[in-house]
């Protein structure tokens, strides 16, 4: 299917996840959101099929809020493993769901990518042995600096909380392993082209890697022995930036719950953490459902919502959506904001 002769909408295309989860319930709902507003053109990449039987299924249960599959515009990919059920089947879907979406956005400078959430687990059985989705998209485009960056706008105050994660999905006991210098600046030069989008001078803070920051190497000798070094190095050349850090982790995000509840509080414009429970174990109990994950450094947007497959709730009809709006909204604002600055 070529979408080339379609009008100069802003486009948004959705690869619609694991289909044995929640991902087609969250976009179906999401779709009749009154909370997404303006000329947004969507196109939809998964299977038609699938998207009708939740379509019914959902309504059987009474649901009336959601977007009829025979109203949107889907790119019925056929997977040769698509007629199975199993887990690797899944999996093979998603993963060529994911992969057409992005050839798709590569089309439009007008778009942007939003993707339902997948199965690590299930792209693995099925021959697909990356970390994620984020790794599979930088691939795609060739990028090798990029970041996986989680964001949310309060509906309190309209504040955006920002975190960075200086490592993904490695395993704990390989974080201090990956952790140097060159990674640290790569990601806050990342941080700050993103930030400058809404401040022009942004207040970055910085987590330490140990408790309380190392302890002046009692508890850790990294902060010691490189970080303190390398965050001073970066900022010599970065003056127009204000950095904080390392911070103690314990305390790291106590600024961010305040920003997010009180538009009195001080406001920071980003926080990068060590790694990835660090950064998101705050988020998510700070932005419940508005959290998004973005990935920063592409040459196009691409959001997702901050939670799994929920394989356990699949088919009940009671999967919150919330987290699916918001990354539409998101990467209709940060299009926007990208355009601005002739990024996108």
């Amino acid at each position: 299917m070529n979408y080339k002769n379609s009008n100069n909408a802003f486009k948004i295309v959705l690869s619609v996840g694991d289909e044995s989860g929640v991902g087609p319930e969250i976009i179906l709902k999401a779709l009749s959101s009154n909370e997404i507003k303006g000329n947004i053109e969507f196109i939809l990449v998964g299977s038609k099929k699938n998207l009708q039987n939740t379509y019914m299924h959902l309504k059987s249960l009474g649901l009336e809020n959601l977007a009829n599959p025979k109203t949107l515009q889907i790119h019925d990919l056929k997977i040769s493993s698509s007629d199975s059920e199993s887990k690797s089947s899944y999996g093979d879907s998603s993963f060529h769901y994911l992969k057409k979406a992005i050839e798709i956005v590569k089309q439009y400078p007008n778009s942007a990518l939003v993707t339902g959430p997948i199965c690590k687990k299930s792209w693995s059985l099925a021959g697909h042995n990356y970390s994620g989705q984020t790794e599979v998209i930088a691939e795609s485009c060739g990028v090798k600096n990029f970041g996986m960056l989680f964001t949310a706008k309060s509906p309190i105050t309209g504040w955006r909380f920002n975190t960075l994660l200086a490592t993904t999905h490695i395993a704990l006991c390989e974080v201090p392993k990956r952790l140097n210098t060159k990674l640290i600046h790569s990601k806050l030069d990342l941080f700050k082209k993103f930030c400058i989008t809404y401040s022009e001078k942004p207040t970055l803070k910085v987590a330490g890697l140990n408790p309380h920051a190392g302890e002046e190497g009692i508890l850790g000798n990294e902060e010691r022995d490189w970080l303190n070094d390398s965050l001073t190095a970066w900022y010599e050349k970065n003056r127009d930036i204000r950095l904080l850090g390392p911070l103690s982790p314990d305390s790291c995000w106590h600024s961010s719950a305040k920003a997010w509840n009180n538009k009195d509080a001080e406001k920071h414009d980003g926080i990068l953490a060590m790694y990835h429970d660090q950064g998101l174990i705050p988020m998510k109990i700070i932005a419940l459902n508005y959290s998004v994950n973005t990935t920063i450094g592409l040459p196009f947007i691409r959001t997702s919502p901050d939670h799994g497959t929920g394989f356990d709730i699949a088919g009940k009809g009671i999967a919150q959506s919330q987290s699916m709006v918001e990354a539409i909204k998101a990467a209709i604002e940060l299009t926007k904001n990208s355009r601005l600055l002739n990024t996108h």
